[in-house]
């Protein structure tokens, strides 16, 4: 180590801080720009003080002007000492080097650090050679002066002959040579012993430092172990000098020719040694070659692309040149040639008519086309054509997709058989990640490339995955760009074929058109208007560091270039790559946080009323009295006559508030004044639809309350909207938007609405008879009546003569339901518990304490115990009790205190209750329960509902038949005795009281209506009414996932299909052979249909108007998606899109029901305007309408996936409720709330995160399945055993089936093979766990280990002193692509990346056999947006079946195309249960209304 005495500065940062001493630039840079030379080689008590300093400066504890001049001594003390002990050196060691050239000298050994400095200065003043075709090195212009200098004064008159130039080149050269022939190896080992002990001390200083907050917790402080110190890398080329894959070139042949020798070598010369022809030449001569190595002045085989020239490093290369015409690569016809370059600029020119680039090099005296490497250089140059070839598949699948994951690029550049002639034989995600930052810029050129109203390819959702998970440093000066050919002699540029296909526009009926135009052209135009602030840059790349160009459109119009600056665009050169990325990424990150949903706020509450001075007078006499009231009908205000039924307007104390609107439901005098009754409408803009409704509609709600008659300011009209008699057949014609002329005092409703779970509703039948009942409120009676339900009531006293203190009864009324004694009801987890104590699964920590950190040394980045996907969080299901008694207890003087109804209940255990605990619940059905004499009393008003229990013996039909009648049914077989903890046949009284009283009775109980029965007898004749199947068509139906829920539950017939991309179209042909399935544009069918064809080109018969009775799908949203606002652009791809598209659909056809199924974020896109406009058309059609998210993990799947749903249903049905949760599930993963303009909404679901099931688990889902091996490809084998679990044997169906099909699995690169096969079995177990060693692969090579070369700033060192960081960045510093690491178990890239992206937690993830699985994906990839992707236990990823039964597809579902076909299929579809469920909401509405139109009939 050096001394105290001495600093061992590099040659290069001494001679910049003697030119800092002579440039008089400010006191305050220098003292910075010396600061950042010196600091690495600073010692330990300067290091110290330095940092001390800092920390002041940070807590204001010394001034900026303080901390510059304290610095500048503490320099100053230290150069000293450098000075003392080095002066005489500086110019010997100079001039031993052999490396001062003139003009070759000044900058070209400058620190690699300051690369980045120069960039910014240098691209304003671009090197001459620029013009000659190629992108050249940024320090060409200063570092290669001679010979630049040379060429831009070649037509000036006096022009240096090239024997000149060559004879001055040479001399250099032969320096260069006699300086290496001096110092030989010895200079080379002086370097590297250089570069090393600037490590160690890099590293001694680091060791100092803190430790990072998180591992100063966690780690006890003990002495730790010395620092270990990274090997050596080379200086030039960045390699590791003790990497065995560092080659060295092997020598050149004893007949190589130097550069000027070869280049006026006979067979290359084009003009026969006639110099002046050679001078006259425009260009610098161009060659092929072959035959090619490059390396670095030490000999070492390195890439030309990894920036090393960028950086001024000086590469040679030695190959076989051939002349420009001769394009076979054998060695004939051409010279050896040696040592030629530096090389200047790489560059590419495009594909020589096909698929393989041509790369070339420029030196200061020729452009070389390079062809075939030599042997050595083979694997080197390999990795270059991959990337670029990489790149040109990346760019040209975006362009024609933009919407794909990062998913489906992996299936693209997996399935692209690399062209022949490349040195490599397939692309993997490494390859991916490898290149990732040279993709992404090149993509980045693309865009700049482009049409400034075109969507940058750079924000796609893929490439923002991709940039995150590489690390891609964005904004960086492309090392080169797809351009056109330099020459004639390559005729092929670089193309990237457009697609011009695309969708087709938007099909539109009339009055979907009419909506979204006149909404947008007000709204597009007022956004243009306010303008708003925009962040427009980073600031801090190196894009928004240059300046403007000057040449492109918007810079032509900028003012100081001459323009009118009118169209404020930033300079096209300067679009900031981060800022486009982050508003893409901001757009499409909600946070949804876990809170309850709060209750809606009655919008009484917030009217604010002016009273106004108006004159009252009755118009004949009172009608009715009651009490101190009397009513009257009518009323004269300001001489115009009010009567009861009319409507008024409000004033509001606010006058920016439109005015209040009410009907007069009644009219009295009392002690308080002249009164009346305000029944309140709701305009539009405070329902859901806010802005985006008619302004001109309003809304009934039950909302009422008295008012003094001098608030009112006048009558006004409001209109009720009823749909025609025509209704169904009005679709797609042409209709007036406006609904009724605005006077300022005429308005209309159509719907009765819903403000807590904003549901529109065909307005209640009380409505109509309101002008009949001078004292009648339908808000009031519905209220009531509401709030009647809330309370329970006992009917129907039995004789009790056993107790004085309780009143027995035989029935019970809560919540619209009746309950007797003998029914079943569920009640919430905390309501009882039981007497065994079953071995619940703890909570405990997976984590290890005694890890070996350096053969695992990922594994402190797994500091949370939240595992995803666990459910050690989900809530017990409900509890099941059976009524033994109902009663109240009786107050002192002997008379029953009804206000508290209590229920003396007997409890059922569920398996899991039991001693055997959640493993017996695993094996039985879920809906087994065993009967206990336990009883236990609660209070009515915790019932959550009523279900059926019954004891299987006593069934007239199979258990399975008898489950499968619907939920809410359950059976027992055995009683449970806690205390023996054994299992017994139930007692008698279990066995009779079965079929007591199943709600048949005809107690109504005082003041009860009709409304209260109906549910009973709902429930007890589910048979009576056969419910039709309505024919219903399934647009983007994906392989029929929706279809098949609706058709388990019963209610549809799917005869039309339209699909477009063919492999899911089969399958939905496959599961419903009976469907006519449209394999083609759904715009292009609809104008079919609109312009009166009977069928389509395939002579496939179209559905007419009438035909469809149900419309379900899932339109795509790409293109609109982010949550900011609209404008022009986005706009119109939102006018554009499937969801415009089919919403005409409904239009059109005008089904009985509708369902739009998609994205939980569909409610969030654009703050929330695309769910107002869909709504807002349904509204506008006549239709009822709702929406809300259910989570599919709820209703029977081993998977968490949030849904947005929108219901609707015609005039004349009822619209549907969204169906209860069935099982219970991860609260976490259960915030279904939705935010619409700061207001909080709920789907109606009133039980919450609670279920009456337990939660299925990934074994409930596949335990049973064969084991596979890690790409499967048997299309169908046996099942090798019975199931299981209750699921399975579901989800295998009741006929018997010996063939599982489908059990296939993607085929993992032995990388990744590797890579599961280490990851352990344990829950939460993921790429954090992976061990640092090299492992051989199945293919024959061996990984490498990954080094740890960085200090990281936030994770500090591990507890063995090892470094943390993988990149400089880890120090706060820029990305270095020297430092990128291939073929490690490790992945290099998520160590990398890992801090700012919750450590990849997930990532190479296992599923656990008793958590969920994460929204299966299209795609299952470890590295994908979805990592947890291996199987719990065998090394693999998850198999197609496997996804299937995730999303609850039954066993026999079949699925169409390749294993990467299959799973998008699978990952795209509706889980069959969830759609299962909201079709049995629907068929409880279409039998409801069955019902009232038969009790019609017959009444």
């Amino acid at each position: 180590m050096p001394s105290k005495t001495s600093l061992s500065l590099p040659d290069d940062v001494r001679k910049r801080l003697q030119k800092l001493d002579e440039d008089g630039s400010p006191e305050e840079d220098q003292v910075k720009e010396k600061l950042r030379l010196v600091q690495d080689f600073l010692h330990d008590d300067a290091q110290d003080q330095l940092t001390n300093l800092e920390e002041k400066m940070k807590n204001s504890e010394i001034s900026k002007e303080v901390y510059i001049s304290k610095v500048k001594v503490l320099l100053g003390k230290e150069l000293r000492l450098e000075n003392g002990s080095h002066e005489d050196g500086v110019e010997q060691n100079g001039k031993a080097n052999g490396f001062v050239n003139g003009s070759h000298k000044d900058k070209e050994d400058e620190d690699v650090n300051m690369a980045t400095e120069q960039e910014e200065t240098e691209t304003k003043s671009p090197p001459a050679l620029k013009g000659k075709g190629g992108r050249r090195s940024k320090a060409n212009s200063e570092t290669k002066k001679s010979p630049t200098s040379t060429r831009v004064t070649r037509n000036s008159g006096k022009q240096p002959t090239i024997l000149s130039m060559f004879s001055k080149v040479q001399k250099r050269k032969s320096e260069d040579l006699n300086g290496e022939a001096i110092n030989g190896i010895n200079e080379a080992q002086k370097e590297d012993y250089t570069e090393e002990t600037q490590v160690e001390k890099r590293l001694r200083v680091d060791s100092d430092e803190k430790l990072a907050p998180e591992e100063s917790k966690s780690k006890i402080t003990k002495p730790g172990p010395a620092a270990k110190t990274p090997p050596p890398k080379c200086p030039d080329c960045r390699q590791y000098l003790d990497d065995p894959d560092l080659k060295m070139f092997q020598g050149d042949p004893d007949n190589a020719l130097e550069e000027p020798e070869m280049l006026t070598h006979e067979s290359l010369s084009l003009f026969e040694a006639n110099e002046d022809g050679f001078e006259s030449y425009d260009h610098l001569p161009q060659h092929r070659i072959t035959n090619f190595s490059v390396y670095d002045k030490h000999g070492h085989l390195c890439p030309f692309d990894s920036g090393l020239i960028e950086k001024n490093v000086e590469l040679y290369f030695s190959c076989y040149v051939k002349p420009i015409y001769d394009d076979s690569p054998g060695l004939t016809s051409g010279v050896f040639a040696r040592k030629l370059g530096p090389i200047n600029a790489w560059w590419i020119t495009g594909f020589d008519g096909g698929e393989k680039a041509l790369i070339g090099f420029t030196t200061s005296f020729a452009d070389y086309i390079l062809m075939e490497p030599s042997e050595e250089y083979a694997p080197i140059f390999a990795l270059m054509q991959e990337k670029i070839y990489m790149s040109k598949i990346v760019v040209e699948f975006l362009q024609k997709n933009p919407d794909a994951t990062y998913e489906d690029l992996l299936n693209k550049i997996e399935t692209t058989v690399p062209p022949a002639g490349l040195n490599f034989n397939c692309f993997t995600e490494d390859t991916l990640l490898r290149h990732a930052q040279f993709v992404v810029e090149q993509v980045e050129s693309y865009d700049e490339a482009g049409d400034s109203d075109e969507q940058p390819i750079i924000v796609t959702p893929c490439m923002r995955d991709l940039i995150k998970l590489a690390g891609v440093t964005l904004g960086k000066s492309m090392q080169l760009y797809w351009r056109a050919a330099r020459r004639q002699t390559i005729r092929h540029p670089t193309k990237i074929e457009k697609d011009s296909k695309g969708p087709t526009k938007a099909t539109t009926t009339k009055m979907v058109y009419q909506i979204f135009d006149a909404f947008f052209a007000d709204q597009i135009e007022q956004n243009d208007k306010e303008g708003g602030v925009k962040r427009q840059r980073c600031g801090v790349c190196e894009v928004c560091q240059s300046p403007d160009c000057g040449k492109c459109t918007a810079c032509k119009d900028m003012i100081k270039f001459g323009g009118s600056g009118k169209s404020k665009q930033a300079c096209k050169q300067r679009r900031c790559p981060n800022l486009a990325v982050k508003e893409a990424e901001d757009d499409e990150n909600i946070e949804e946080e876990d809170v309850p949903a709060e209750k809606t706020k009655k919008v009484l509450q917030t009217k604010k009323k002016r009273q106004t001075q108006s004159k009252l007078a009755w118009v004949g006499e009172p009608v009715e009295t009651a009490g101190k009231r009397q009513y009257y009908k009518k009323v004269s205000l300001n001489d115009e006559v009010l009567e009861v039924g009319d409507c008024v307007s409000v004033s509001s104390e606010d006058p920016s508030t439109p005015l209040y609107l009410a009907r007069i439901t009644s009219l009295w005098e009392d002690n308080n004044g002249k009164m009346f009754h305000a029944h309140w409408f709701l305009r539009g803009i405070h329902t859901v639809l806010g802005e985006s409704s008619d302004p001109l509609e309003l809304v009934i709600v039950d909302e009422c309350e008295d008012m003094l008659l001098n608030y009112v300011q006048g009558k006004v009209n409001v209109m009720y909207k009823a749909p025609s008699n025509n209704w169904f057949m009005e679709g797609g014609v042409d209709v007036d938007l406006k609904v009724i002329d605005d006077d300022g005092k005429s308005f209309f409703y159509q719907f009765w609405y819903d403000t807590e779970f904003a549901r529109f509703e065909t307005p209640p039948k009380t409505e109509q008879s309101v002008d009949c009942k001078l004292r009648f409120c339908g808000s009031c009676a519905r209220t009531k009546e509401r709030d009647e339900q809330e309370v329970p009531r006992a009917f129907e006293p039995l004789e009790n003569e056993d107790s004085d203190s309780k009143a027995l009864y035989a029935l019970a009324c809560f919540k619209g339901e009746q309950f007797r004694v003998g029914d079943s009801v569920y009640m919430p987890p905390e309501a009882f518990s039981f007497s065994v104590k079953p071995a619940s699964p703890v909570k405990r920590s997976h984590r290890k304490e005694d890890v070996d950190e350096d053969l695992y040394p990922e594994y402190y980045r797994k500091s949370s115990d939240y595992i995803k996907g666990s459910n050690l969080d989900a809530p017990e299901p409900f509890r099941v009790g059976r009524i033994k008694e109902i009663f109240c207890h009786r107050r002192s003087n002997g008379k029953s205190d009804t206000s508290e109804v209590k229920l003396r209940l007997y409890k059922f255990y569920r398996p899991e209750n039991t001693h055997r605990g959640v493993k017996a619940s695993y094996h039985t059905d879920i809906n087994q329960l065993y009967w206990s004499d336990e009883e236990v009393t609660v209070s009515m008003s915790e019932v959550l509902g009523r279900c059926q229990v019954e004891y299987a013996e006593d069934l007239n039909e199979s258990v399975q038949d008898y489950s499968s009648g619907g939920p809410d049914r359950f059976y027992f077989l055995e009683a449970y005795n806690a205390k023996s903890k054994s299992f017994e046949d139930p007692p008698n009284h279990a066995r009779s009281c079965v079929h007591k009283g199943k709600g048949k009775g005809k107690g109504k109980g005082k003041g009860k209506g009709k409304a209260s029965q109906e549910p009973q007898e709902s429930r007890t004749e589910p048979q009576a009414l056969k419910v039709p199947k309505y024919r219903t068509l399934d647009v983007f139906s994906g392989c029929g996932g929706l279809s098949e829920g609706f058709h388990q539950a019963g209610i549809s017939e799917t005869l039309w299909a339209i699909e477009m991309w063919e492999p899911a179209a089969q399958a939905f042909r496959l599961n419903n052979p009976g469907t006519t399935v449209f394999t083609e544009d759904c715009n292009v069918l609809l104008k079919l249909v609109m312009s009166g064809e009977k069928t389509n080109s395939l002579g496939q018969k179209l559905p007419q108007k009438g035909d469809v009775e149900m419309l379900c799908g899932g339109p795509p949203c790409q293109g609109f998606s982010g949550m900011n606002r609209f404008n022009s652009r986005t706009y119109s791809k939102f006018k554009n899109s499937l969801v415009v598209s089919y919403l005409s659909y409904c239009d059109y056809y005008r089904p009985k029901f509708f369902l739009l199924e998609n994205v939980r974020n569909f409610v969030s896109f654009k703050n929330s305007m695309v769910l107002k406009l869909t709504l807002r058309c349904l509204v506008r059609m006549g239709y009822q309408c709702t929406f809300g998210v259910l989570q599919a993990g709820q209703y029977g799947v081993a998977q968490t996936r949030r849904r947005a749903i929108i219901l609707a249903a015609a005039p004349g049905e009822k619209l549907p409720r969204y169906p209860e949760p069935l099982h219970v599930f991860a609260p976490r993963a259960c915030s279904l709330t939705v935010a619409v303009d700061e207001k909080k909404y709920v789907s109606n679901v009133t039980r919450g995160n609670g279920g009456i099931y337990r939660t299925i688990t990934v074994r409930d889902t596949m335990s049973d399945l064969p084991e596979i091996r890690n790409g499967a490809a048997s299309l169908e084998i046996s099942y090798n055993g019975e199931p299981q679990s209750w699921f399975q044997r579901q989800i295998r169906g009741s006929q018997y089936q010996p063939i599982l099909r489908d059990h296939i699995c993607k085929d993992m690169s032995a990388l990744v093979e590797a890579r599961m096969r280490h990851i352990p079995l344990a829950p939460g177990s993921d790429w954090r766990d992976l061990p640092n060693i090299e492992v051989r692969l199945k293919d024959g090579t061996t990984t490498k280990k990954l080094r740890y070369t960085h200090h990281d700033k936030k994770n500090g060192r591990s507890s063995t002193g090892a470094l943390r960081g993988v990149c400089t960045c880890a120090g706060g510093k820029t990305c270095d692509s020297a430092d990128r690491q291939f073929n490690t178990l490790i992945p290099w890239c998520l160590p990398h990346t890992g801090n700012r992206h919750n450590h990849w937690a997930g990532l190479y993830g296992r599923l656990e056999w008793d958590g969920f699985f994460s929204t299966t994906v299209t795609n299952p990839e470890p590295m994908g947006k979805q990592g947890r992707v291996l199987h719990a236990e065998q090394h693999r990823v998850v198999s197609v079946r496997e996804c299937a039964r995730s999303q609850g597809f039954p066993d026999t579902y079949r699925f169409f195309g390749n294993i990467l076909d299959k799973h998008r299929q699978v990952g795209n579809a509706v889980p069959p249960p969830l759609s299962r469920a909201i079709g049995l909401e629907i068929k409880k509405c279409i039998s409801d209304r069955m019902k009232e139109e038969q009790a019609t009939a017959g009444g």
